[in-house]
């Protein structure tokens, strides 16, 4: 007897890399393109995962099928899953690996006066000029780690939307109030304005990192400069202080990203006794 059982119905058919949403979200890989559109692209589980749980960030998430199956939970949660052959979606992935999921998301930069109308903040992050993604993305994870309330990016840094910074970030840009802001002075002054103690880090500072715990225990805010140069003078003279890291051995400096990380750590063991 034949089985009157009806079959099941076939998924949607995956996406191609010549479909038109694909080539549209594949110009989020540059930069004129995210900011114009005001969207970027963020790749793999823990990226998807956090951006699904910054409600209304989400537009879009394409995966591979087998993602798909693997990700039921992401799947359901997203509010719109797109299938889309492996070819397409490597065409926008950015890692040497994809993990077969990348989710379309809004921009969540807010203008800095927005953030700090918002709350009392205690613990805040600027860089100016900063370059390089990785070092802005970790940057972003190390001040979410150290329990920062806000983080600046200013001048002519790096977009953090950038497909490495939003990776280097490790989810902590979905965490992490974050403004862009053209004018670091601009910056420094409304800071300050807000209550916020802004300390330079600089390597010739008046002020010993280990000596300053008094200083840090107060409302503050990091400014730290570019990779190669840091900070440039007129810059670092409008902070409240410049705050030097002792160097204990024979190296010649600490990147930006650990310097971010020895300060802001320091600042939250101040704050936290």
């Amino acid at each position: 007897m034949a089985s009157s059982r009806t079959p099941a119905s076939p998924g949607p058919v995956p996406l191609s890399k010549g479909n038109d949403r694909v080539k549209q979200a594949r110009k989020l890989a540059r930069r004129a393109s995210r900011t114009e559109a005001r969207l970027f692209l963020a790749e793999g589980r823990n990226a998807v995962t956090e951006a699904l749980a910054h409600e209304g960030c989400v537009v879009e998430v394409f995966a591979t099928v087998a993602a798909g199956e693997d990700h039921a939970d992401l799947r359901e949660r997203a509010p719109r899953w797109t299938p889309v052959a492996d070819d397409a979606l490597a065409s926008l992935a950015d890692a040497v690996t994809p993990q077969g999921l990348v989710a379309v998301c809004r921009h969540l930069d807010r203008p800095l006066a927005h953030l700090l109308a918002d709350d009392e903040p205690r613990l805040a992050v600027a860089c100016a000029d900063v370059r390089d993604p990785g070092n802005a993305g970790t940057v972003l994870r190390c001040a979410d780690a150290a329990g920062a309330d806000l983080a600046v990016l200013a001048g002519h840094s790096v977009d953090p939307y950038n497909p490495k910074a939003v990776r280097a970030s490790a989810g902590s840009l979905f965490h992490l109030p974050l403004a862009l802001e053209p004018d670091p002075a601009s910056a420094v002054a409304v800071l300050q304005q807000r209550g916020l103690t802004v300390l330079a880090a600089d390597a010739g500072g008046e002020v010993d990192l280990f000596e300053a715990d008094d200083l840090l225990a107060e409302p503050t805010a990091w400014l730290f400069g570019n990779e190669a140069w840091g900070l440039p003078p007129d810059l670092a003279e409008l902070a409240d202080h410049r705050v030097r890291i002792p160097i204990l051995g024979a190296a010649e400096s600490l990147n930006l990203a650990t310097a971010a990380a020895v300060c802001l750590y320091a600042s939250a063991r101040a704050q936290s006794r």
